[in-house]
């Protein structure tokens, strides 16, 4: 496939479409060739997103180096987003060591304060690199991706965000992508059926808000859900719980029928086998 020069443009690109793109979470080598042998399979473009814990496990500027690396030598349309930065010192980190895109989490502050340090980021970015996508949330989902047994602590699924409080953070802060509350929750529930999303509420938003919208706690969401929150106006969709999952049963499965097995690029094959399973359905689904 020809390549999309900026994420921005792929965006859009995708939106026009009537598609949406698949952000897919990695912490180790094994997620991101899931991602991009996943991505390449369906032949769309992709955002790999690693968070503050993942990526100072798998290391800021060698994630960087890995998509930079890859995208250069296939000249294929693969980013790299921030997610998840609970600070602007952590977003100016990111930006700094050469992402794509940053998320700034505002979501457990007060409007005022998170518009302020979503502003800055917004301001910082410009002033680097005005390629560089700024995202900003309203309306807390949780945190994490797990497992649950139960709606996050915290978590109102009758209070979303609002189109009047969407246009109003967009237009303080100059954000290109906006992630609101709209039923959607981090996790995965364990033994009971996903929320559902408001579709009404995603389309108000998307209206109101004019930017992209993008989809936090996409695991777990029914295929109706997604299809018709991006007809809605979402135009990125994150997965992380989902893989994780995959990759935790795949690799438990091999190792209890090879326990002597010790060659990790053994035993995690399956692992990322399943995860590209996982990211081929979503990304189809995401691109009907």
């Amino acid at each position: 496939m020809s390549t999309i020069s900026t994420l921005r443009e792929a965006i859009l690109s995708a939106e026009s479409k009537g598609n949406a793109l698949g952000h897919f979470n990695i912490s180790d080598s094994q997620g991101f060739w899931a991602v991009v042998k996943g991505a390449r399979a369906v032949g769309v473009p992709v955002i790999i997103g690693v968070s503050e814990g993942e990526r100072d496990f798998i290391g800021i500027r060698q994630v960087v180096a890995m998509v930079k690396s890859f995208r250069e030598e296939t000249n294929y349309p693969i980013y790299l987003n921030a997610d998840h930065s609970y600070s602007f010192e952590r977003v100016k980190e990111a930006i700094d060591a050469g992402f794509d895109a940053v998320i700034f989490d505002g979501a457990k502050l007060s409007f005022e304060e998170n518009a302020k340090i979503a502003k800055q980021c917004v301001d910082y970015a410009r002033g680097v690199n005005p390629e560089i996508i700024v995202e900003a949330e309203l309306g807390y989902i949780g945190s994490g991706s797990k497992v649950l047994d139960s709606i996050p602590e915290g978590v109102s699924l009758e209070n979303l965000t609002t189109g009047d409080e969407a246009m109003r953070f967009v237009k303080e802060t100059g954000i290109s992508l906006f992630a609101p509350s709209v039923g959607n929750i981090h996790g995965m529930l364990r033994n009971a059926p996903e929320p559902r999303l408001n579709i009404d509420r995603i389309r108000e938003i998307r209206q109101m808000a004019g930017v992209p919208l993008v989809l936090h706690g996409g695991s777990g969401t029914s295929d109706e859900d997604f299809q018709n929150a991006i007809k809605a106006g979402i135009g990125i969709v994150h997965i992380n719980t989902e893989i994780r999952v995959a990759y935790h049963h795949a690799l438990k499965k091999f190792l209890n029928e090879n326990p002597d097995e010790t060659a990790p690029y053994k035993f995690t094959k399956t692992g990322v086998e399943a995860m590209q399973t996982v990211i081929e359905k979503r990304l189809r689904l995401f691109s009907r």
